[in-house]
């Protein structure tokens, strides 16, 4: 920061004249303007010192949570087990199982293209996906972390589309599910989708999504958002079923998890090898 030349000097800082004496009235009125300017001028650096300080703190939670793709083990971030208490239709509890882990990868092809035109503001940095199934086996739920490239001023800005033009509840921006051969996922493919979420986080660089369906691979003709199909009066299939309940609660778990994995990321990026 740049200040001005205080009044009372020449360009090479030495004092010049001031057209006179000050009386002794006009000396103290001085002094106490000089010392009262340099106690705001204190109280405002202070206070920048300490906005700087926070801003700080934030930036740097945010970048650790952008790292998190490769450097936070996969039962970290997708536990092979996640207890759901209360996220159940009347809160009953839930128990996921994690059935498939996808390989990471960038985005080719693992959205459609309205979705993935959605999501281009951000980037795409890497995507981490995992596919469970409820205590009975009757659903299945695809969890997805995708890891973006942009700052925080651009998924803010993501975020508030998100919400003002209602983007994470149209059928037409659903996102795809992971079916992995040989697990109860296997015939779960887009046809399949009956209840989402899409939650684009503002103090971390990653998109959470999750979509649900049936395990026995039926077809889905109305899927609905999570947010609609836990309504207490909803009567489509997918809330029926509780699949809103399944697609948000597991959603909710893992960015808890996410969250949670921001501390232990940044300790292990600050230890200094011995």
């Amino acid at each position: 920061m740049s200040l001005g030349e205080p009044e009372g000097y020449d360009e090479h800082a030495r004092p010049r004249p001031l057209g006179g004496r000050l009386r002794p009235q006009a000396l103290a009125a001085a002094v106490c303007l000089v010392l009262g300017l340099g106690l705001v001028t204190g109280a405002v650096t202070g206070s920048w010192l300490a906005g700087d300080s926070e801003d700080g703190d934030a930036r740097g939670v945010y970048t650790a949570a952008g790292d998190l793709w490769h450097s936070m083990p996969v039962d970290r971030l997708f536990p092979p087990t996640v207890q759901g208490q209360g996220a159940g239709p009347g809160g009953a509890d839930r128990t996921w199982t994690r059935i498939a882990v996808a390989p990471d990868s960038g985005c080719e092809g693992a959205f459609d293209p309205l979705l993935r035109k959605a999501l281009d503001p951000v980037g795409c940095r890497r995507l981490l996906r995992a596919t469970y199934t409820d205590a009975t086996q009757s659903h299945v739920t695809t969890v997805g972390l995708l890891f973006v490239k942009a700052d925080a001023a651009a998924m803010t800005a993501l975020a508030d589309r998100f919400e003002k033009e209602g983007l994470a509840r149209r059928t037409d921006l659903m996102p795809l599910p992971y079916a992995a051969q040989d697990t109860a996922a296997a015939g779960f493919g887009a046809r399949q989708r009956a209840s989402w979420t899409v939650s684009v986080l503002t103090d971390a660089p990653v998109v959470v999504y999750t979509v649900s369906g049936w395990a026995d691979g039926r077809t889905v003709d109305e899927p609905q958002p999570a947010e609609e199909a836990m309504e207490p009066d909803a009567t489509t299939a997918p809330a029926q079923a509780g699949l809103g309940h399944e697609a948000q609660g597991l959603a909710d778990r893992v960015e808890r998890a996410l969250r949670e994995n921001v501390g232990p990321a940044e300790e292990q990026s600050t230890e200094q090898p011995s």
